[in-house]
């Protein structure tokens, strides 16, 4: 398909055999991370939405039908992030005419922000139309494009249009009413299939006003949790004592998280906390399925803040989960019963999705996917989603290849065991599980699925082509043709997806793997491209961005040399001499080992300084070869052996991967702080002034009280 450049106010025809697409918001972080946030109205014939809840952004993920959705933000490379808006065309509502792709910045305004662009891709990752923003000023809101019906058929225009009041004033321009007390912040967290848990909240506030009406006293505390509301009355006939903040929240969330239990009564170290999903008697590979299946289900089902941040990623609204095992449906003259069902209600509005699973070495195979996509299809699922230890190299992609035809109703989603104990442990630690029973629930499905024999598994095997490669690469007969080099390829991306997913969960951030855009969405370029490399000088490399980090992290596995290298970058300051700062960098690196390579870049010059930290500790001219060099950039590097085996724990490849970048970042760049040039300075006369006149208003405040 070729690709489209549309320029402002241009529009194009979406294929019509195209039913699901993505539009993504891009800009350049070169400078350091920005927050942009995308969104998406859904507005009618009178360009209006038709009710609050058809306003999509990061507080409301889902539209009420299920049509659009806000993707969680990532960075696809060379300094380029990314939010998407993900659209189903066949589940617009009729009423629906346009649905806006909008954006807003935190700080600052898209003046400031270059790379500007919308992508128009289609439901594999290809894009079909681009567009790139010009001549932004001081717009903090901006239009970028609108996909709109035209007759039969659907359309995308360029708009790029700006407003200079954000967020909250581009939705208030479409008619979403916004909240701007922000009270009740918790509120909007409920999905509006939870209206019931709302009246049972104004039920016993009505009794405790009551209680205080008739005693004279105020009651203090928090309103407890029923299980179901009172029947003695109609809830219609209630008037609820407190009401949720009118309009929509524009500003982001805090979560609260809430921590497990800590058992402290036991008599000994080794005494081993109860499991609630037991590891024993775990025997054949089909029961170690069962058990690990039944045991996800039932905490989604127990735990809504885990179930709605797995369910998200497939499109489903914020909503009460049900979930169910080994549903049997017939397809022909045959039954099919995939592992589990899945199903959310929100409102009127009934989100479906079969599971299917593998644990252990299990394999998800094209005709078993094709099978479950035709029951799917027949009983109108919007989803199939796969679970196994197969870990997706980039987000999105599955590792499946399925007939595209089969998509056009329903879609096709994966996820591995690694991911979802990623989301287990983010929900943990940094989103909130809600109570500390539902916290204690989650770190037994945690628990368990760590356990080795619960056959969940994090990526440690870089398959039988490893050991191959690697010795044809020590005696230098490796060349970019040779059959296996592209397994080796493929599993070393998924080896720092790996490494992503650990880190998120650890800091509560979203890190990402960096590629170049022409690589992110093409997974034959990318193994192409890692392959290359691999076959002339006998390195894999990768490039990770973690938030608020002074700078990416590059690591680099040398099969060579068999070292790991660890690198990053960060910016000398911009004021000092070179001794000044060089001073400023080791104060920041007082933990850091002594082996770390410190190098100095030089404006003007392409030769650099390096040498190592114990050295440049005891004498910092080192690093300053000539009297006048300005320093612009240092660049700190650490090496450490590299495991040669294929997998396992002692001697292997993918754990020395993992704990040389772990150490590097924990160590060397988490300290790190980017300088930031001192506040400019009044002049000492005009601070005197200014000093004498506040004196003189304070003696006149003093004595007006007196």
């Amino acid at each position: 398909m070729d690709i489209l450049t549309l320029s402002k106010g241009a529009n194009c025809e979406i294929p019509t055999e195209l039913t699901r697409l993505r539009l993504v918001v891009s800009w350049s972080e070169a400078d350091g991370p920005v927050e942009v946030d995308a969104s998406a109205l859904l507005l009618g014939s009178d360009t209006k939405v038709r009710s609050d809840d058809d306003f999509v952004f990061f507080n409301q993920s889902t539209s009420p039908d299920g049509s659009t959705r806000h993707l969680s933000r990532s960075e696809n490379g060379d300094d380029d992030a990314h939010e998407t808006i993900a659209i189903n065309l066949d589940d617009v509502p009729a009423d629906v005419k346009t649905i806006a792709v909008t954006a807003s910045i935190g700080e600052g305004t898209f003046g400031d922000l270059p790379g500007l662009s919308l992508r128009a891709l289609d439901d594999v990752g290809s894009p079909f139309a681009v567009f790139e923003i010009l001549g932004a000023t001081t717009e903090t809101a901006f239009l970028f494009g609108e996909v709109y019906r035209r007759g039969d058929a659907w359309k995308l225009r360029a708009v790029g249009q700006g407003w200079s009041t954000g967020l909250a004033g581009i939705a208030s321009d479409f008619g979403v009413s916004i909240d701007t007390d922000g009270e009740d912040a918790q509120a909007d967290d409920a999905p509006a299939a939870d209206d019931a848990s709302a009246a049972v909240e104004d039920h016993v506030v009505a009794a405790v006003e009551e209680a205080e009406e008739a005693s004279g006293d105020v009651i203090d505390f928090p309103p407890p949790r029923l299980k179901a509301v009172p029947t003695d009355e109609p809830t219609a006939s209630r008037q609820p004592a407190r009401r949720r903040a009118a309009g929509v929240r524009t500003t982001k969330r805090s979560a609260a998280p809430v921590a497990p239990p800590t058992l402290k009564l036991a008599g000994a170290e080794t005494w081993q906390p109860a499991r609630l999903f037991s590891i024993s008697g775990v025997g054949t590979a089909d029961e170690q399925e069962k058990r690990a299946t039944s045991a996800l289900l039932s905490t989604m089902q127990a735990v809504p803040a885990f179930a709605r941040a797995l369910t998200g990623r497939f499109g489903a609204p914020a909503g009460s989960v049900e979930t169910y095992l080994e549903v049997p449906f017939r397809l022909g003259e045959a039954n099919v019963i995939p592992d589990g069902v899945i199903r959310v209600a929100r409102g009127a509005k009934l989100w479906t999705a079969l599971l299917e699973v593998k644990t252990g070495t299990g394999q998800l195979r094209r005709d078993q996917v094709d099978h479950y996509l035709d029951v799917a299809r027949q009983e109108g699922y919007d989803v199939l989603v796969t679970l196994s230890n197969e870990i997706a190299p980039h987000a999105g992609e599955h590792p499946v290849a399925v007939d595209r035809r089969k998509l056009r109703k329903t879609s096709l989603e994966h996820i591995s065991w690694a991911e979802v104990l990623h989301v287990a442990k983010m929900t943990l630690a940094h989103t909130g599980a809600g109570d500390a029973l539902q916290a204690w629930l989650l770190h037994e499905l945690v628990r368990y699925l760590e356990h080795p024999r619960s056959g969940a598994a994090t990526f440690d095997d870089m398959g039988p082509s490893w050991v191959p490669v690697r010795e044809a690469i020590h005696a230098g007969t490796l060349r970019p043709s040779d059959r296996k080099v592209p397994a080796v390829a493929d599993a070393w991306t998924r080896l720092i997806r790996q490494l992503c997913l650990r880190l998120s969960s650890d800091l509560g951030v979203n890190v990402t793997h960096v590629l170049p855009r022409k690589l992110a969405n093409d997974s034959a370029a990318r193994i192409q491209a890692t392959v290359a490399g691999l076959a002339a000088d006998g390195t894999l490399e990768a490039v990770v961005k973690i938030p608020l980090a002074a700078g990416p992290i590059t690591v680099v596995a040398d099969l060579r040399t068999s070292q790991v290298r660890v690198s990053t970058s960060v910016a000398a300051p911009e004021t000092g001499t070179g001794q000044r700062r060089v001073s400023w960098l080791l104060k920041q690196l007082a933990d850091a080992p002594e082996s770390l390579l410190v190098e100095a870049m030089f404006a003007g010059r392409s030769e650099s300084a390096c040498e190592q930290l114990v050295d440049v500790r005891a004498n910092s001219s080192l690093l300053i070869p000539e009297r006048g060099a300005e320093i612009t950039t240092f660049r700190l590097s650490q090496t450490s052996p590299m495991g040669t085996k294929r997998s396992g724990v002692r001697g292997a490849f993918v754990p020395s991967v993992l704990s040389g970048f772990e150490s590097f970042y924990g160590i060397v760049v988490q300290p790190l702080k980017p300088w930031v040039p001192a506040a400019p300075k009044l002049s000492e006369d005009v601070l005197s002034e200014a000093t004498s006149e506040q004196a003189d208003e304070m003696r006149a405040a003093a004595d007006d009280a007196s």
